[in-house]
Parts: structure tokens; C-alpha cells; sequence
């Protein structure tokens, strides 16, 4: 399985106008990070974890040239407002995309893409075919996906294990049920906002935290604001095993 990061940043933080960090205006390509996606392929399938703002730049920067289903993590716009873009994937693939969120994050879908769900829908517009994301785990063809809750704040936020990659964005609680369900992941990937304590969202040592007590053979943080600060900065004071992911990477599990 191979799995690329579409995205690592966010749309959290201090605008770009009044960065002081200057992260934003770094010359290192690993310090441009567009809003947090991944694309998992394996064995001529690939479905993709969130479409946000960035997903055509991210997919056409990645040459994706098939997709047979969408992952949605929650309903937030720096996860869903690019899923306008499926429709590209409708054209060449003859066939509405399957669509696998949860009850509260299918009612914003059809309230924001009202449009794609009308009885007389224009020529064009994207199709999508929505489908309930519970407990239980399901199959997009081969590949099992396990549905983990994790908290985001108040906010229930899915999260997902596919075979032995474990993916969890916009998080800062998961209790020891859905904690277990992780154990035995080769790679997990986990969101840390900052380094300084969040409201919403695990900061740099509570991410650490996380993987220690899961203990994969490599993690990854992503969901990155600018005010972690430079990526080669931070990278460097990171044990090993623990990555700082960065918007192309690529990993084989």
C-alpha cells in the first residue's frame, strides 16, 4: 500500500498577513503545506482521506488518474469544501462517487452541495453517492476500513484505520476504546496543531503522547499550522520513528 500526502497544513492560526514566524514565506518546499488529504493506493485502488479547499491543485499535482471512493473526516471546510472537484472523476469514470461520512457530515454535504442532489440536477454539476459511516468496519473493495471516534473539542471527528495505517486529523481526545483499535498499526499519522496547548487540537507532546502509547514502527504528524514553525526546525528535534509529514511524501507500508 502507498500512501501520499496530499496535505499537511491547515486553515487554523494567525492569518498570513500577521505571521511573525515567517514560515509562510520560508523557500523550503516542506514549509508549503496545503490543507491536510492523503491518497491511499493499493493494487489499482485509490480513495482518498478529505477534499478540501486545495484537492484539485493537490490531485493534479499527484496525477491522479482514478478514485473509487472519498473518506470524509467531519464537516469542517478545510476537509470538505473541494468535493466539487469529484466531479472530473464522474466524467472519466462514468459513475457517481461514492461518498463514506458520517450522519452529521452528510447533512452539511447536502446542505453546502445542495446543487448535486436535485431532482433535476444541471448538466455537470458533481454526482455524489453518500454513504452512512458508523462503528462497523466496511470494505471500498480489498481494502477493510476500520471507523475510529475521536474528539475534536465537543465534536465527534471520524477517524481511520486502513489495513495498518492508521490516519487521525483534528483531534486532541481519543479514549481507550478507540486507542486500542490502533494498536498494531505499522504507520500512524496524527494531527499537531502547534506546540503550545490548543483548544481543539493535540499540540506537538500530546501527539507524541499518542504514538508512544500506540507504538508503530513510524508515525507522522500533519494538520500543521504555520506556528509550529519551520519544518526542518522541528523535524530535527523529533525522535526516531516520528516524521514531521510534508505535502508529497510518499510512504510504502
Amino acid at each position: 500500500m502507498k500512501v501520499t500526502f496530499l496535505g499537511t497544513g491547515t486553515s487554523q492560526g494567525v492569518p498570513v498577513i500577521a505571521c511573525e514566524c515567517k514560515v509562510c514565506k520560508s523557500k523550503d518546499q516542506k514549509d508549503k503545506r496545503l490543507r491536510s488529504s492523503v491518497l491511499i493506493e493499493d493494487n489499482g485502488v485509490s480513495i482518498v482521506i478529505d477534499t478540501g479547499p486545495d484537492f484539485r491543485q493537490q490531485m493534479l499535482r499527484e496525477d491522479a488518474r482514478n478514485l473509487a471512493a472519498v473518506l470524509l473526516t467531519h464537516e469542517h471546510k478545510d476537509h470538505v469544501a473541494g468535493m466539487d472537484d469529484v466531479r472530473a472523476f464522474n466524467f472519466t469514470q462514468r459513475r457517481p462517487m461514492p461518498i463514506y461520512a458520517d450522519q452529521r457530515t452528510q447533512k452539511a454535504v447536502l446542505r453546502d452541495f445542495y446543487y448535486a442532489f436535485s431532482p433535476n440536477p444541471y448538466p455537470g454539476v458533481p454526482r455524489l453517492d453518500l454513504i452512512e459511516v458508523g462503528s462497523s468496519p466496511f470494505y471500498i473493495e480489498h481494502l477493510k476500513v476500520i471507523p475510529l471516534d475521536v474528539m475534536h473539542l465537543k465534536m465527534p471527528v471520524k477517524a481511520f484505520r486502513i489495513n495498518n495505517f492508521t490516519y487521525v486529523t483534528d483531534a486532541n481526545y481519543i479514549d481507550d476504546v478507540e486507542m486500542e483499535k490502533m494498536i498494531g498499526s505499522e504507520v500512524l499519522v496524527i494531527n499537531a496543531l502547534k506546540r503550545e496547548k490548543h483548544i481543539s487540537h493535540f499540540n506537538l507532546d500530546e501527539a507524541i503522547e499518542v504514538i508512544n502509547r500506540i507504538n508503530p514502527r513510524r508515525a507522522f504528524i500533519t494538520h500543521i499550522s504555520h506556528q509550529m514553525g519551520f519544518h526542518k526546525e522541528v523535524a530535527s528535534t523529533l525522535a526516531a520513528g516520528i516524521g514531521l509529514a510534508y505535502d508529497g511524501l510518499t510512504i510504502e507500508l
